[in-house]
């Protein structure tokens, strides 16, 4: 079989393509393994669909599987573009739902899914938090300094409501995000729901504008943008190689 890895924005991924379906989630585990594997933070299958140009089976590195990832569709899109699954602007569909991306070169974007506030701001562990869905759970708390940034507390509040975990600052009105994965267990170059999530919470506190600029972990660029209140997700994605695997 080949696969290809890809990363977009520093979140790595395994993607293939099969026109038989069945569950990938050994595969996943197997392919996913920095150490015998490829290595990824996740694994994307896609696979045929009569409702959109494809369906994707999506698995974090562990195995478990998530409705939605943002650096995923991006990437996935980017994919399936240039192996001729779907044109340029394209639909696909996810657990979250009907995706819409659009691939120009090596610049990917995604429309994300309506983000649904789960619980108001409330006060936990010393910090104030906002919990939303944008495609999966995130928790988001607004700091002035992402040192403050802990894995354990992190991982206490992911288990604690079942979400991401991300910490936030604004400056100069763009946001620097750090985000704690759920499947990987631990902190992540990018999540582009997470970044999406903390965008919406620094939005609606009118800290940034309709349209700014993102920085993740990995401190590459992304846009995210509000328009008549849907969400767009924008960037670069790279191909980083092929593997063959017996």
């Amino acid at each position: 079989m080949t696969y290809a890895k890809y990363s977009a924005s520093g979140n790595d991924f395994v993607i293939f393509h099969s026109f038989i379906e069945r569950d990938f989630t050994e595969d996943a585990i197997r392919l996913c393994n920095r150490t015998e594997g490829i290595g990824a933070d996740g694994f994307v299958a896609i696979l045929p669909c009569d409702e959109a140009d494809f369906k994707w089976q999506f698995r974090n590195s562990d195995g478990s599987d998530a409705a939605m990832c943002g650096n995923a569709t991006r990437a996935v899109a980017h994919y399936a573009y240039n192996n001729n699954l779907a044109p340029s602007k394209m639909k696909f569909l996810t657990e979250a739902g009907i995706i819409e991306s659009k691939v120009d070169g090596n610049i990917v974007e995604t429309q994300m899914t309506k983000p649904i506030i789960i619980k108001e701001p409330f006060e936990e562990k010393g910090l104030t938090w906002y919990l939303i869905d944008t495609g999966v759970p995130h928790l988001v708390t607004l700091v002035d300094d992402l040192d403050k940034y802990s894995h354990d507390l992190c991982a206490k509040m992911r288990y604690a409501h079942n979400a991401n975990v991300n910490f936030a600052k604004i400056e100069n009105g763009i946001i620097k995000v750090r985000t704690y994965e759920r499947g990987v267990e631990g902190e992540t170059l990018a999540c582009g729901t997470g970044m999406v999530a903390c965008f919406l919470r620094a939005n609606d506190l009118g800290l940034v504008e309709n349209s700014t600029f993102v920085y993740p972990k990995s401190n590459e660029e992304l846009t995210i943008s509000k328009v008549d209140e849907k969400i767009y997700f924008k960037g670069a994605v790279k191909k980083i190689f092929n593997a063959i695997i017996e």
